[in-house]
């Protein structure tokens, strides 16, 4: 918890910021980021998004301030059976390269997420996402005790609330056979030459392995939905 909390002197600074506090110009600089590392975009398209966001984590450059990297957020519930639950979806998530490995997102999220708990401390909180790349992927599995799919199979219980969220929210794109989101020729993957996953990878971690074997097809832009859980 301490060397989560803490922050080295040449680390990022982190905050969330709610949708209505943003400018034009930290979403130009947002997208700026964004289409460094994903293909298949545009302004117009990344915009339409965020605006159905409640906001974005925020990561900004030690000295000068400037956005190096950002996670959207969506605030929501969902509904299992008669059951809701409040959950947290996050969508776009990118990281100028330069600031890989730390760990100001990590920060930020358990902040958010605390106060959240503090808003429903007797009930369950699901933080949601899906993921395309490994790093996404590791984000859930490195951070998280209960979260699915989970390499040794552990928490199936959590499984059918991915499949009610994937078909509440993503239901013409989800296919149940794969479980996978698949949302076509015009979705954004990430360029061939970010984050590659190399076999001495799959075979030094076991995780990212898992990964690979649970979305063969990431390379093409489908998605894993995962799922943790805050008690």
């Amino acid at each position: 918890m301490i060397s989560l909390l803490s922050r080295r002197s040449d680390e990022p600074t982190g905050r969330f910021q709610s949708l209505e506090q943003f400018t034009p110009a930290e979403l130009r600089q947002m997208y700026l980021l964004y289409q460094q590392y994903y293909a298949n975009t545009c302004y117009e398209l990344f915009e339409r998004d965020f605006r159905k966001k409640t906001g974005a984590f925020l990561i900004l450059h030690p000295d000068t301030g400037v956005i190096v990297g950002f996670s959207t957020v969506l605030e929501c519930r969902i509904q299992v059976g008669t059951q809701h639950y409040p959950a947290v979806f996050s969508g776009d998530t990118v990281i100028d390269q330069a600031f890989w490995g730390c760990r100001t997102l990590q920060r930020c999220m358990y902040q958010y997420l605390m106060r959240m708990k503090l808003r429903y401390f007797y009930q369950p909180i699901y933080w949601m996402l899906i993921s395309k790349g490994f790093k996404t992927y590791l984000l859930l599995a490195n951070n998280y005790y209960s979260y699915w799919p989970h390499p040794s199979g552990e928490h199936q219980r959590l499984s059918p609330i991915v499949h009610a969220y994937c078909e509440q929210f993503f239901d013409p794109y989800y296919d149940r056979t794969t479980g996978l989101l698949n949302f076509g020729a015009d979705y954004q993957p990430l360029k061939q030459d970010v984050a590659p996953i190399t076999d001495t990878m799959q075979q030094q971690n076991e995780k990212i392995d898992f990964f690979v074997r649970k979305n063969p097809t990431w390379q093409q832009g489908t998605e894993l939905p995962c799922i943790g859980e805050i008690t």
